[in-house]
């Protein structure tokens, strides 16, 4: 099977956190033994690359014969359903479907109308997979497929605390409270997780919050077994990875309801659900930077392995195939043992 992975998110040497889930995605099924080509939407302007990209993905399309397009984010999407030849797998992560609050949790109508867009977007391709069960509510058709993305358990495990933090050069003793988003983008609601720390300040004044957003992998999953427990208060999310990297690295964290995160903690011990306020959230931060410990949230994330979620995503390939050419099995190659 020939799959051309479709995206305008993939990581740089300057932001190498970009698309970096999507990277993980495409690694994960050549393992498996997908052969998956690449068409990157890139740019300057980020608004044209989306019209550039119908002439480009026609090329590609020309050139190099593949089975299906596997598009990520609805933008891309919309730009590979300007072509019916080849069959398209959608997948949404997640402000694509739900919209993207502000700095004061509402909806702009520009964004209203872009998660309209995507909803109707899904009644024109071939298969959907999304994040969580409330983004599958989202379409009037019943074969859509809920399968969060992979978290790598070879990259993201628990390493000692103070070989992680003599590794990163920070101090042994402080206690640390991990942010790994970008502050900048208002859905995050980092002002939240600033005050939570300055009314932790008021019983713990050594504390200090570690803001991490544009690091490779590798030194992602150092921060998170060198600091003491992680500020998640999201206002809107698909299937977070950074809560799914965290619970493979044995992290505690205060998380906001979203998404799903309630499914993805679970009853793990260090890990809570907390709606964002500051005063509930510097009071179970600081709860866990008293005691210190890590979590067993690692095995919770053993169904979220690459190999199990490539399976499930090469499932939703060949029910594509089938339904489309009405055929059993892949087209062009021998089933991948499993």
């Amino acid at each position: 099977m020939r799959v051309l992975v479709f995206t305008a998110m993939w990581p740089t040497p300057e932001r190498p956190e970009f698309g970096s889930f999507v990277r993980s995605q495409v690694d994960s099924l050549r393992d498996y033994g997908v052969s998956v080509e690449l068409l990157v939407l890139d740019g300057r302007w980020r608004k044209l690359i989306y019209p550039k990209g119908v002439a480009q993905l026609r090329r590609r399309l020309a050139e190099t014969p593949v089975d299906l397009v596997h598009a990520h984010y609805s933008y891309v999407g919309a730009v590979a359903r300007t072509q019916w030849r080849v069959p398209i797998v959608l997948t949404y992560h997640g402000d694509d479907l739900l919209g993207t609050p502000d700095s004061d949790g509402k909806y702009s109508r520009a964004s209203k109308v872009i998660a309209a867009g995507g909803s109707v977007l899904g009644q024109f391709v071939d298969s959907i997979i999304v994040q969580n069960v409330d983004m599958a509510r989202r379409f009037r058709r019943q074969d859509v497929h809920v399968i969060p993305h992979e978290v790598d358990l070879d990259l993201f495990q628990p390493v000692d605390r103070n070989v992680a933090r003599a590794q990163l050069g920070l101090d042994a003793d402080r206690p640390y409270v991990l942010f790994a988003a970008s502050p900048y983008v208002p859905r995050k609601n980092f002002p939240l997780a600033e005050r939570a720390v300055e009314l932790i300040r008021g019983q713990m004044p050594e504390v200090e919050l570690v803001v991490v957003h544009q690091d490779p992998q590798p030194k992602l999953a150092l921060y998170m077994s060198a600091c003491d427990v992680l500020a998640f208060p999201s206002r809107q999310e698909g299937s977070p990875n950074i809560i799914k990297q965290a619970m493979a690295c044995n992290l505690p964290m205060v998380a906001s309801p979203v998404g799903d995160i309630p499914e993805l903690i679970g009853a793990t011990d260090g890990c809570h659900v907390a709606e964002p306020d500051a005063e509930e959230y510097a009071r179970l931060l600081l709860s866990e930077l008293q005691q210190r410990r890590r979590t067993d949230g690692r095995q919770a994330m053993a169904h979220l392995t690459p190999q199990r979620v490539a399976a499930r995503v090469v499932d939703v390939y060949e029910q594509t195939l089938r339904a489309r050419d009405g055929r059993r099995g892949w087209l062009a190659s021998p089933r991948v043992a499993r």
